[in-house]
């Protein structure tokens, strides 16, 4: 699952037992054309529960209550981007200055959307539950142009019709024209005053520096797809919150002559974007991260900084050789992202320290990246191992290779490239490494994987790789088992 913070993690149980000051909340959006300013929102109440409860808006369903479904799923506009998004894990201050259409607003006057008659005629719904996210997903899709319905669906969960007829709705809608409310809606949003921003919404990063160093305790949410869960399944207190989405400086991708600069708040369906132009191994990787939904949502500093052993960013990162710059007030520090990662749940960054942006230098780099799991949409890894080795005149010059889900945390496989480097490229070279495995992992063994077809796969991983490479000079896999 995908990560909503900037910092560590601090003991959840802690935060949960411990009263904390809520910072109640001033908003304004645009809902289904309408303009609501509401005053003294709780920070962690969901669009969900607020569609629900206080609109009576119920087209819009609760099914997981965790972002896996796509029931929820309402579509947000601002001035740039349209997305559909999760409202089960999306706080209303994150709604601050858009434009949210739900179900009921998609329609023209008395004319259904393509999307909701094409549902209709040709059979994708049956009991109806899913349906408002499904036709909600396809209503985005066509604004944006996109037409990778396997992938734009694969957040949408369907118990009845089967996908089918679900897909051939899609399909005739692609060429849809755009509702009249897409220009409506930004419209009113350029016209409209703005809330003034608060200290819960920093508009930069400087002045989240600023905020931090006087509030260390500030928790920060960037995308929710991970601390709404706290909220939803935990019901926990999250004490004093900041939401960074105002906070555009950390949300750029910039290029200088030898690093790209990913700012930590690009999400990770932006990264994955761009990637498919600049790194096509990690757009194929970040295709099966979660749904569209969650990806539009989750924030790549957020995956980072939340410190998962089974998060699917950080090792493909490490193989490239990324490194993470780390502000605390005025203060930046930049390491190796590799050594950001401790031990379980320990990170190494400071009191009122945030992850401020990801640097992938500009180097030749040969990265594969094999996701191990149960299912290709939708599944956490069992384990997920990214290679990145460069060959000169058939001797191994550079290898990097990192794993998760084979440890506590994010990790190289040092021993295992210190018994390549400056051997053969060669399958014998492979097969004397063999033991090198077992210095770098001591796999758990858990629900989706023992220890030994842990270490079994990462050691064939290689071999796969050692193929692949010989096979197609640029290519990237993604393994369900």
């Amino acid at each position: 699952m995908a990560v909503c913070f900037l910092r560590r993690i601090e003991d959840r149980q802690t935060w949960h037992m411990v009263p904390r000051r809520i910072n109640h909340m001033n908003i304004s959006f645009l809902l289904n054309g309408e303009t609501v300013h509401l005053s003294d929102v709780h920070p962690t109440t969901t669009l969900l529960d607020w569609l629900r409860e206080t609109r009576g808006l119920t087209g819009t369903k609760e099914g997981c209550n965790e972002g896996d479904c796509g029931a929820c799923t309402v579509i947000v506009l601002d001035a740039e981007t349209t997305r559909p998004l999760n409202a089960c894990i999306l706080f209303l201050p994150q709604l601050q200055g858009k434009a949210i259409r739900t179900i009921e607003g998609i329609a023209s006057g008395d004319t259904l959307h393509p999307a909701q008659q094409a549902m209709i005629d040709l059979h994708g719904s049956q009991c109806g539950f899913c349906t408002p996210g499904f036709v909600t997903s396809m209503v985005a899709a066509g604004i944006n142009g996109d037409t990778d319905f396997d992938t734009t669906l694969a957040g949408n969960l369907c118990r009845c019709t089967g996908y089918a007829p679900i897909a051939r709705a899609a399909k005739h809608t692609e060429t849809a024209p755009l509702p009249d409310w897409v220009a409506t809606d930004r419209q009113a949003l350029a016209a409209c005053a703005k809330a003034a921003l608060t200290a819960a919404q920093p508009g930069s990063g400087d002045a989240l520096a600023a905020l931090l160093v006087d509030q260390p305790q500030t928790r920060l949410i960037a995308g929710a797809t991970d601390l709404g869960l706290w909220v939803t399944k935990h019901l926990t207190d999250l004490g004093p919150v900041a939401f960074l989405n105002a906070a555009r400086d950390l949300a750029q991708i910039t290029e200088t002559d030898t690093h790209w600069d990913i700012g930590a708040m690009v999400t990770i369906e932006t990264l994955r974007l761009w990637a498919v132009d600049h790194m096509p191994a990690l757009a194929d990787l970040l295709r099966r991260y979660a749904s569209t939904q969650v990806r539009m949502a989750a924030t790549l500093g957020g995956n980072i900084a939340n410190g998962s052993p089974i998060g699917d960013s950080p090792p493909a990162l490490i193989a490239l050789g990324a490194t993470l710059t780390l502000r605390r007030g005025d203060t930046r520090r930049t390491i190796p992202l590799q050594d950001f990662f401790i031990d379980y749940g320990k990170q190494d960054l400071q009191p009122s320290e945030f992850v401020q942006s990801i640097q992938i230098p500009k180097t030749d780099h040969d990265l594969r990246c094999y996701k191990i799991s149960k299912r290709f949409d939708q599944d956490i890894s069992a384990l997920l191992g990214c290679f990145n080795i460069r060959v000169d005149a058939n001797t191994i010059q550079d290898a990097k290779i990192a794993f998760g889900g084979m440890a506590g945390i994010p990790k190289r496989a040092s021993a295992v490239e210190r018994a390549l480097m400056g051997q053969p490229w060669s399958l014998d070279t492979i097969t004397a490494a063999h033991s090198a495995w077992a210095e770098d992992f001591q796999p758990l063994s858990d629900m989706r994987a023992s220890a030994g077809y842990r270490l079994t796969t990462a050691r064939n991983l290689l071999v796969r790789y050692f193929h692949d490479r010989a096979a197609t000079p640029t290519s990237v896999h993604e393994v369900t088992v």
